[in-house]
C-alpha cells in the first residue's frame, strides 16, 4: 500500500494496474474497516477515505458530554493516526454528489473523483430542506441534532447562556434520541424548563411497553415535561404546535426526522428503497450496481465483513452474508449517572446500567485508539 496522504480532492490515484476503493464515510463499519486494512491491506488496491472531519465522533457517547460526564475528545476518534497506520489516502472533504454510472463522487470544492468500488458508511443526516417543509422556521432558529460534529460544537454554547439565566429548552421528537438529549439538558442545566414535544403517545415509541413506562417515569422524576403534539413552526421565541398553542422557547433542539438519506442519493442512479435509501442485498451490495456497497451503523459490535467482502468482490468470489444480531442491547442515558436498558422484552434501570453503558463506550474508545498504534 502507499503512505498515507491528505489529498486535494482533485487528486484521483492514476497507478497502473491497481483498484481504486473509495470508503465514503467514517462511520463505525468503515472505522473497523480501516483497523482491518492496517493489518491486512487489500491487494492490488488504492483506498481513498473520503471525510470531511479531522475525528469521528461516538454519537452514543454524546448525550454524556452534554451532561458534562466526557470531555468532547473522551468522544472522539482521531483519523490521522488511522489512516497513517492504514497506509490509505485521506480526501477530506464532503460528497455532494454521485454518479454511479461514471464511477464518480462529486465533492464539495467543486471536482470528482473516480472509483472503481465504492463503500458509503456516513453517518446520519437530517434534511433541513425537508424538515423546512413540515416546519417552517427551523433552517433559522433549531439547534439540529445532526450533523453530530456540528451539534457538539454548538452546545457549549447553550451551556454558557444557561449558565447566566434560566433558559427555556424544547426538544422535538420523542424518540432515543429525542429522550437522551432532554435528559441530558435536564441534568446540565439544571434550572432551565425543559419539554419534550412527541408526537406519540408515550416516547420511546418502538420500545416494548415495559421500556416505555420506565423512560415515562424517568422523564417525570426529573422534571421534563413531556407534550404529546406535533411541532408546525419554529419562531425566534417559541414552537407552534398542531393544537395551536405557542410553547415559550430559547433553545429548541431539532431531534425529529430520524436517519434521514443524503439528498445527492435521489440522483445517484442507484436502487432505493421505499425510504430513500440504498437497497442492498445480505451481502450489504446494492441490489443494482454490484460495485457498491452500503451499510448503516447498526449491530457494529462484532467484526464486519466489509473488507473481507471487497476483497471477494474483487476477486470473483463468494461473498460472505451480513447477519445482524437477532437481538439487540439498547441502552439509554438519563443525564445523571443513571439509564435504562432493553434486551427484547426485558427491561431494567439504575446506575449499573449506566456504568455498564459507560465500560463499553469507554472500552470500544480504548479499542479504536489501540488500533491507531
Amino acid at each position: 500500500m502507499v503512505d498515507m496522504t491528505v489529498l486535494s480532492s482533485t487528486a484521483t490515484p492514476t497507478i497502473s494496474g491497481t483498484q481504486h476503493v473509495v470508503l465514503l464515510g467514517v462511520g463505525l463499519v468503515h472505522v473497523q474497516a480501516l483497523a482491518q486494512l492496517a493489518t491486512k491491506p487489500l491487494a492490488g488496491t488504492v483506498v481513498t477515505l473520503v471525510a470531511p472531519h479531522p475525528r469521528q465522533l461516538n454519537a452514543g457517547m454524546v448525550p454524556g458530554f452534554m451532561a458534562g460526564h466526557y470531555a468532547l475528545d473522551d468522544c472522539a476518534i482521531p483519523l490521522e493516526p488511522l489512516v497513517q497506520r492504514s497506509g490509505i489516502r485521506w480526501v477530506q472533504h464532503s460528497a455532494v454528489g454521485l454518479d454511479v454510472q461514471q464511477q464518480t463522487l462529486q465533492l464539495d470544492d467543486g471536482s470528482t473523483l473516480h472509483f472503481d468500488w465504492l463503500s458509503i458508511n456516513t453517518d446520519p443526516i437530517q434534511d433541513r430542506d425537508q424538515l423546512e417543509k413540515a416546519i417552517p422556521g427551523v433552517r433559522e432558529h433549531a439547534l439540529f441534532a445532526r450533523p453530530i460534529e456540528a451539534f457538539a460544537a454548538l452546545w457549549p454554547r447553550v451551556v454558557e447562556m444557561g449558565s447566566s439565566r434560566a433558559l427555556r429548552v424544547a426538544v422535538i421528537g420523542g424518540g432515543s434520541t429525542g429522550i437522551e438529549l432532554a435528559l441530558a439538558v435536564r441534568h446540565r442545566l439544571p434550572n432551565a424548563a425543559v419539554t419534550l414535544v412527541s408526537s406519540s403517545t408515550v416516547p420511546g415509541a418502538n420500545y416494548p411497553t415495559n421500556m416505555r413506562q420506565r423512560l415515562h417515569n424517568v422523564l417525570k422524576m426529573r422534571r421534563v415535561t413531556v407534550i404529546q403534539d406535533l411541532a408546525v413552526g419554529l419562531t425566534a421565541n417559541a414552537v407552534q404546535l398542531g393544537c395551536g398553542a405557542d410553547l415559550a422557547c430559547d433553545v429548541p433542539i431539532l431531534a425529529t426526522g430520524g436517519a434521514q438519506p443524503p439528498a445527492w442519493l435521489a440522483a445517484s442512479g442507484l436502487a432505493l428503497d421505499d425510504h430513500g435509501f440504498i437497497a442492498v442485498d445480505r451481502y450489504l451490495r446494492s441490489t443494482s450496481h454490484s460495485r457498491v456497497f452500503a451499510m448503516d451503523n447498526v449491530g457494529t459490535c462484532s467484526r464486519h465483513p466489509l473488507v473481507q467482502n471487497l476483497a471477494a468482490a474483487m476477486a470473483g468470489s463468494p461473498l460472505q452474508p451480513h447477519q445482524p444480531p437477532i437481538k439487540s442491547l439498547n441502552i439509554l442515558s438519563c443525564g445523571d449517572r443513571y439509564a435504562v436498558a432493553s434486551w427484547g422484552h426485558f427491561s431494567a434501570q439504575g446506575w449499573w446500567v449506566w456504568r455498564l453503558k459507560d465500560w463499553m463506550d469507554r472500552r470500544f474508545m480504548a479499542r479504536s485508539t489501540q488500533q491507531q498504534g
